[in-house]
C-alpha cells in the first residue's frame, strides 16, 4: 500500500507477475486504473511502445478497439515495500466495473516465444508450450477465478493446477467457467454458457470480431500475448443479454508484440480459432443455440 493508501494489490489478478518472492506486483486506483510495472529489460518499454502506436492507429475500427484495455501513460510510484520509485504503465483496470468478477486468462498461440529471443528464452517458452496445451490446442488457460452465487465464494484454483491441465481438462475448465456450480469437477452444470458465450455482445460474438480483425491486420504480432474473459460472476445480476450483462473480452499483455512486416499472424489467429472451436463445441454438446458465425456451423 501507497503512503496515501490510494492504491493496493489487484485482488481480481488471475495470472502473470505478482508481488511475491520480492517481485513488485501491480496495483490498482479507487478510479480504475491499473498500475503494471515496467520490467527493467526492455519488456516493459515494449510494451508501452506498442499501447502508443495502437492507440495512434486510427485505421484501428472501434469494434477492435472495445478489444484493448485503454492506455493513460506511465508514472512513477512509491513501492509497496517503500524501497524506491518504480515505473509504471498505467492501463484500464479491466474488473473495476464488476462486484463479483468471473475470470480467466488464455494465453494465445502454440508458440509463445518470439522472433529475436535467446536461445535460453526460447528453450524455456518451448518446454512450457509442450508441458501445457499450448502446443496441442494452440492456447493454454493461465488462471481463473469464478464465484459461485450460492456459496458466495470463488473457486481460483493455483497456477499450478492450470499447468497441468490436459486438453480435455481445458475444455472441462471453460465448462466450469460458465457454470453456477464451478466447484463441481466432474458435472459443472454450464448453464450460463448460453447468455455469456452465445447471446449478441456475448464471448463467441467477441472472439469473432477479433478473428475477423486478425484475419486481415498485418501490423503486429502478438506472442505471448493472453485473451482475458470476464463477466458478473453473481448469477443474480445475469440478465438474458450478455451484452447488458457486461461480457467483456481483452486482449491483454503486449511485452513481446513485434512489428508484423506486413504478414498476417498466424499463430494468434490459430490459436484464437481453436479457443472459438472449443467454445463453440462446449454448447454444441450442451444442446445450445450457437451463433451463425460460429467455426462450427460454417
Amino acid at each position: 500500500m501507497t503512503e496515501d493508501g490510494l492504491l493496493c494489490p489487484p485482488i481480481n489478478q488471475v495470472a502473470g507477475h505478482s508481488a511475491t518472492g520480492g517481485n513488485i506486483g501491480p496495483l490498482v486506483d479507487k478510479a480504475g486504473r491499473f498500475y503494471k510495472p515496467l520490467q527493467n529489460n526492455q519488456r516493459g518499454q515494449n510494451e508501452v511502445e506498442f499501447y502508443k502506436k495502437f492507440w495512434a492507429d486510427q485505421t484501428i475500427p472501434p469494434i477492435v478497439q472495445d478489444l484493448f484495455p485503454r492506455f493513460y501513460g506511465t508514472t512513477s510510484v512509491q513501492t509497496s515495500d517503500e524501497t524506491g520509485m518504480c515505473e509504471y504503465a498505467v492501463i484500464e483496470d479491466l474488473t473495476y466495473h464488476f462486484p463479483h468478477p468471473s475470470v480467466i486468462d488464455i494465453k494465445m498461440g502454440s508458440r509463445t516465444w518470439y522472433p529475436g529471443a535467446t536461445d535460453e528464452y526460447i528453450k524455456k517458452c518451448l518446454d512450457k508450450d509442450r508441458e501445457t496445451t499450448s502446443a496441442l490446442l494452440g492456447f493454454r488457460i493461465s488462471g481463473l477465478q469464478v464465484y459461485e452465487t450460492a456459496t458466495k465464494t470463488t473457486w481460483k484454483p493455483d497456477k499450478k493446477w492450470c499447468k497441468e491441465l490436459s486438453t480435455e481438462g481445458v475444455r472441462l475448465a471453460l465448462k466450469r467457467f460458465v457454470s453456477t456450480n464451478p466447484f463441481s469437477e466432474t458435472d459443472p452444470d454450464g448453464s450460463l454458457a448460453s447468455i455469456i458465450n452465445g447471446d449478441p455482445g456475448g464471448v463467441l460474438s467477441q472472439l469473432l470480431d477479433l478473428k475477423a480483425w486478425f484475419e486481415e491486420q498485418t501490423c503486429f504480432h502478438f506472442s505471448s500475448a493472453s485473451v482475458l474473459l470476464i463477466y458478473e460472476g453473481d448469477s443474480t445480476s445475469i440478465t438474458e443479454d450478455a451484452h447488458r450483462s457486461g461480457v467483456s473480452v481483452k486482449l491483454i499483455d503486449f511485452a513481446h508484440v513485434i512489428d508484423g512486416q506486413n504478414i498476417i499472424d498466424h499463430n494468434f489467429l490459430g490459436g484464437l480459432c481453436s479457443l472459438i472451436k472449443v467454445i463453440s463445441q462446449i454448447m454444441a454438446d450442451l444442446g445450445m443455440k450457437l451463433p451463425k458465425e460460429s467455426l462450427l456451423t460454417t
